[in-house]
Order: C-alpha cells, then sequence, then structure tokens
C-alpha cells in the first residue's frame, strides 16, 4: 500500500507537483509559526489567547497539508484521465 503511494507521488505531473511542494512548504513554515507562538506562550507570557491561537494555527498547517496532498493527487488523477 505504501510503495503503491510512493510510487504514484513520484509520476505526478511537473506542475502538480510544483504546486504540491509549495504548499507543503507554506504548511511547515506555517506550523513553524505555530511552534514559535506556542514556544513563547511557555518562554514569555501566560495569556491563554496566545496558547489557543498557536494550537489553532498548528491544527490548521496540518488540515492544509492533508488537502494539498489530497487535490494533488485528485487533480494528478483527473489531468491523466482527460489527457
Amino acid at each position: 500500500m505504501i510503495n503503491k503511494i510512493i510510487t504514484y507521488y513520484k509520476n505526478l505531473d511537473k506542475t502538480t507537483y510544483k504546486i504540491l511542494y509549495k504548499g507543503l512548504e507554506f504548511c511547515f513554515l506555517l506550523a513553524s509559526f505555530s511552534a514559535f507562538i506556542l514556544l513563547s506562550y511557555m518562554l514569555f507570557f501566560e495569556a491563554p489567547i496566545i496558547y489557543y491561537i498557536g494550537i489553532n494555527l498548528f491544527k490548521l498547517s496540518l488540515v492544509f497539508s492533508v488537502e494539498f496532498i489530497i487535490c494533488g493527487f485528485v487533480v494528478d488523477n483527473i489531468k491523466k484521465q482527460l489527457i
């Protein structure tokens, strides 16, 4: 099962791969920013709003990364069927 996913990932279209890569890069930056916010909550500020902002940003980055992966595979599958 995992080998099938890896081979499907390696056979992605160039534009789909580029969009998927940039999207995952954006999600990583968003997760890093949320980790920085959570670290600043632990070290400097004790306000609960900062904690909730950091946790929600991290959840958002996880959701975006899953959406980029799924949409990348679906768009590539649609492109290959239409051409």
